[in-house]
């Protein structure tokens, strides 16, 4: 048990961590330097930590024997600093999911090194292999689940920035029940139905690089 959270430990809090750290980052370049100013764009974990969703709900789910989850303390984000709000806060919320990408690539990279550095060919061992296994697996479950348009997701600020202003303000006021949203969409398994296939997808794409 130790070694599994040791294993999962380093790519969900790098994972959460550098999420949140692209949202501050892009809004500084967009004009809202919150983020900056409170200290937020750092790599330091403990500075993005969110006790229970970096914390206990990965602990929770590993001890389960399900897949691994979490989430940071959320980068704050002023739009009235932005220059364009609307365009900019989906731009400022895409980033979180790109960066997500950017490093499930990252940790495919070095699932390969480590595949093809192995004594015996096919062979999948070794602890660096496993925990870039873990990396590939938390930040695409991470990048999905972020894509979904419920507010306060990222995938929803991307949707209210295309909508017309007035149909964007009734759909933002969803925030106020968005975690009933999700709750609800997980305790019918509709996540699961929802997210099952571009998951699946993605791990092709990755076993077929693997392989390669």
């Amino acid at each position: 048990m130790l070694e599994k959270i040791i294993i999962w430990a380093v790519p969900v809090v790098f994972a959460v961590t550098v999420h949140e750290v692209a949202h501050g980052w892009t809004a500084s370049k967009l004009g809202d330097q919150t983020a900056r100013m409170l200290g937020r764009l750092t790599l330091n974990p403990i500075k993005h930590v969110d006790p229970i969703g970096t914390v206990l709900v990965p602990l929770l789910l590993m001890y389960a024997g399900n897949f691994i989850f979490g989430w940071a303390k959320p980068v704050p984000v002023d739009w009235r600093n932005l220059r364009h709000p609307r365009r900019d806060m989906a731009i400022v919320a895409a980033a979180g999911p790109l960066a997500n990408l950017l490093m499930l690539i990252g940790w495919t990279i070095l699932a390969k090194l480590c595949f093809e550095s192995n004594a015996q060919p096919g062979a999948m061992i070794g602890a660096a292999f496993e925990m870039s296994q873990a990396g590939i697996m938390i930040n695409a479950l991470l990048m999905l689940l972020n894509l979904l348009p419920v507010p306060p997701l990222d995938g929803s600020r991307v949707v209210s920035a295309l909508l017309p202003p007035r149909i964007a303000y009734g759909y933002n006021r969803l925030e106020s029940i968005g975690l009933l949203i999700m709750v609800l969409l997980l305790a019918t398994q509709a996540v699961g139905l929802i997210l099952g296939p571009p998951l699946e997808l993605l791990l092709h794409f990755v076993d077929l690089f693997l392989l390669w």
